[in-house]
């Protein structure tokens, strides 16, 4: 799973949000500071690379349903679409187009389409990548 802004940001919060009893505070707290520092960053990437992944990755799926819509028999013009450009409005569609891939995945494997189920393995490879975050090198001790 790769956490979602909201998420991370809710992270942050928790962490920070009980200091703890005094016998805590020393290298516990360090630990739980460096913790938020690297949800931060975290959170960085996602607000600069979360929309537009969102929006690459139901227009690869919905591209991937529309081609197999005929072979397939699948509605696709049924499938939600959305002009917002919010995390949770693109979270909505994906999670209903996500569902009808797999659905889509699922009769590609029972008919035993090799190449259309090399393209599905490929499209979640591409997806992986796109809601990729970096984690920083660990330092040097």
């Amino acid at each position: 799973m790769t956490p979602s802004l909201p998420d991370i940001l809710v992270g942050n919060f928790m962490c920070m949000a009980d200091p703890g009893p005094p016998e805590q505070q020393g290298e516990f707290m360090a630990g739980k500071v460096g913790l938020v520092a690297l949800l931060s960053l975290l959170a960085a990437q996602e607000a600069e690379h979360g929309v537009a992944a969102r929006v690459e990755e139901n227009a690869l799926i919905r591209a991937t349903l529309d081609a197999a819509a005929a072979d397939y028999g699948l509605e696709v013009a049924d499938l939600p679409s959305t002009g917002a450009l919010t995390i949770a409005a693109l979270d909505l569609v994906n999670a209903a187009l996500r569902r009808a891939l797999i659905g889509l995945h699922e009769a590609v494997e029972a008919r035993g389409d090799t190449t259309r189920h090399h393209a599905i393995l490929r499209l979640y490879a591409k997806m992986a990548d796109l809601r990729r975050l970096e984690l920083p090198p660990l330092p040097a001790r």
